[in-house]
């Protein structure tokens, strides 16, 4: 499978159908796929502005201004961009111990009470992410020496987990559906087994 620069990209063991989980599913993973990409291209920005600034330093004794305060803007967009894409391809590290050893409907009942609890958790930390900036934006909250916005970036704190919030219903539903109709793949959840993979 080839992204749109040419690059090789692993495949998505997500299972796909016709179903309208399925199509919501795809068209998240499309936006979900454009924010980790921006993120890594931040990484890359911030790595080329990094070694810029060590040349400015020894070279020319004179650091790039602000460098600190793009950096503490840039590690919310670097860390938070790529978690719903890293949730919808099972990404994230998770203790496997005991799911690993469950099967059929108690497996995706399991399933769905683990992401239920994770929905709770993420709710819990939109709203408190959400307030954080609105006090940044009321108290105007700023970095130290240029003197840059910050709620900006903790909005988007927010809507990454939003998006977030999202992906894990979306999942929900998969495993609650794959119980319900006792699958044996869950669709729209992410997969260890390739051979289930249906292509996008």
């Amino acid at each position: 499978m080839l992204n749109g620069s040419g690059l090789a990209m692993q495949p998505s063991h997500v299972k796909t159908d016709d179903s309208a989980l399925s199509r919501v599913d795809q068209a998240l993973a499309t936006i979900e796929r454009g924010l980790n990409t921006f993120a890594g291209l931040s990484i890359l920005g911030i790595m080329l502005l990094s070694v810029a600034n060590i040349f400015a330093r020894k070279l020319l004794n004179y650091p790039i201004p602000a460098f600190l305060d793009i950096m503490v803007l840039a590690v919310p967009v670097m860390a938070f961009l790529g978690l719903p894409y890293c949730q919808r391809e099972g990404g994230h590290i998770r203790m496997d111990i005991l799911i690993g050893h469950l099967h059929g409907r108690l497996r995706w009942l399991v399933e769905a009470m683990s992401t239920l609890f994770t929905l709770f958790i993420i709710a819990v930390l939109i709203y408190g992410s959400w307030s954080h900036a609105e006090r940044a934006l009321n108290n105007g909250d700023s970095t130290p020496v240029a003197y840059l916005p910050t709620w900006p970036i903790k909005a988007l704190v927010s809507i990454c987990l939003a998006m977030l919030l999202a992906r894990l219903i979306i999942q929900f539903i998969g495993f609650s559906r794959a119980f319900v109709r006792n699958e044996v793949v869950a669709v729209a959840v992410p997969t260890n087994n390739p051979s289930n993979e249906v292509s996008e």
